[in-house]
């Protein structure tokens, strides 16, 4: 079955139909000027004829209202003049001009005088080629003045004029035509080339990147706008190979203890205390239990692309009361009504990591508060961090010295959640010197 126009035009290529289209356009633009230029050109003649006879017309209407007339009458125009009287008997004509028979019977004279316009008449009858533009004026005494000039001259004129746009606007069409193709081709060329560069890009080459063509042009743009994905794309790889790979050396720890265990355990039953083995195989499974859940809270995350699950109006103070609640070394010393749009349980779990930190690294007592303006403090009073470590423990895995061993309980995630949970929120968190300790400062937008 043959395919449509339309199926057929959307399978060609874009080169073609810029260049098809573009020819379509031009030739219809020309098309039209040319008629409109044939037309104009028509009408200015013709009214420079028909203006040159009526002068004429007129001069000798006033020649024969005063008598004057001279015979032959004298045109400097090659304008064909005849006076009729009122029996219709021609009495004065130009040099080699009809003397007997008018150019327009009585019937035509009055239809022309009536109407006022000029007439078109056939000049063979009368010994002249071509046609004749005939004008007919009325003078004194019954008598009528007819005077006509031959256009044979404008038709030719017209018709070469036509000869030349029906010859000349193809081949400008084609001309023009072939100069689109070659233009749109090197238009389209910066395009080509990203398409190699897509190309060239594998799975073991992702740090390429595709040309950009110096021109300012909106190709530049879109291969500046992919590139910058290209490079959000290998940044997000880089981070799920490292994620993969630091939680591999993570599970590492805990699996290699609890087999140690197991093995020492089983290697020698008799002098074995199996509640001891099981409270330390215990210990290291609610490690891997707890990085498991962190793991798949940053896939969440990840997954969502850094929107919260659900925005909803939460009581934010509300929140912070019941999370409070469940650790006896904190005390809530401020919480002022706030709510805010985001998912509650995502903000609950913020909450519990930094009152998990604070309480680990805590000498005595933590202190939470919440104002009016949206902002969260937990502050403790541990050895805090150095300046310098604050911003690189919010990245994955990251724990300094003095919470690297097992006992510490962390996974070395708590913080990075709390960073992607609170950014996904449109908030910030930072953390503080709290002289002595370390103050965890959140501030999330306030919904009215």
């Amino acid at each position: 079955m043959a395919d449509s126009p339309l199926l057929w035009w959307r399978r060609q290529g874009l080169r073609f139909r810029l260049t098809a289209a573009a020819a379509a356009v031009l030739a219809l633009a020309l098309a039209v000027s040319a008629s409109v230029l044939l037309s104009v050109l028509e009408r200015a003649l013709m009214d420079t004829v028909d203006e040159s006879i009526r002068q004429q017309a007129q001069s000798v209407r006033v020649a024969a209202d005063a008598g004057t007339l001279t015979s032959p009458i004298t045109t400097h125009d090659g304008t064909i003049v005849q006076v009729i009287d009122a029996q219709g008997r021609i009495t004065h004509v130009t040099y080699g001009t009809d003397r007997l028979v008018p150019l327009l019977d009585a019937q035509a004279r009055a239809k022309v005088l009536k109407h006022g316009q000029a007439t078109l008449l056939d000049g063979r009858p009368y010994a002249i080629p071509g046609p004749l533009w005939v004008i007919v004026l009325r003078a004194d005494h019954g008598q009528t003045v007819i005077a006509a000039r031959p256009i044979s001259e404008i038709q030719t004129s017209l018709g070469t004029a036509g000869r030349v746009l029906l010859v000349g606007t193809p081949a400008l069409i084609v001309l023009l035509a072939v100069a689109s193709w070659l233009m749109i081709g090197r238009t389209l060329r910066p395009i080509a080339a990203l398409r190699r560069g897509a190309a060239e890009i594998t799975h073991t080459a992702r740090s390429r990147r595709l040309p950009v063509p110096q021109s300012r042009d909106e190709v530049h743009s879109l291969a500046t706008t992919l590139n910058d994905m290209l490079a959000r794309l290998e940044e997000a790889e880089q981070r799920q190979r490292a994620l993969v790979s630091d939680a591999a050396h993570e599970l590492r720890s805990p699996l290699a203890s609890i087999r140690l265990q197991l093995e020492v355990a089983l290697g020698h039953p008799e002098g074995q205390d199996w509640q001891e083995t099981a409270e330390g195989v215990l210990e290291d499974t609610m490690r891997l239990s707890r990085l498991a859940e962190d793991l798949l809270a940053l896939a969440r995350l990840d997954e969502r692309g850094g929107v919260p699950a659900r925005r909803e109006p939460v009581e934010l103070d509300e929140v912070v009361r019941q999370t409070v609640d469940r650790y006896a070394e904190a005390r809530l010393t401020v919480c002022d009504p706030v709510v805010v749009r985001g998912d509650a349980l995502d903000l609950s779990r913020v909450l519990t990591n930094l009152m998990d930190n604070a309480v680990r690294h805590t000498s005595s007592k933590v202190e939470v508060a919440l104002t009016a303006d949206g902002v969260l403090t937990v502050t403790d009073d541990g050895p805090g961090i150095p300046e310098q470590d604050r911003e690189r423990v919010f990245n994955r895995f990251t724990r300094l010295d003095s919470g690297r061993s097992r006992d510490e309980g962390g996974t070395g995630l708590g913080l990075a959640i709390v960073r992607e949970t609170v950014r996904a929120h449109g908030g910030t968190v930072v953390l503080e010197d709290a002289g002595p300790g370390l103050r965890a400062v959140v501030r999330l937008p306030v919904s009215p």
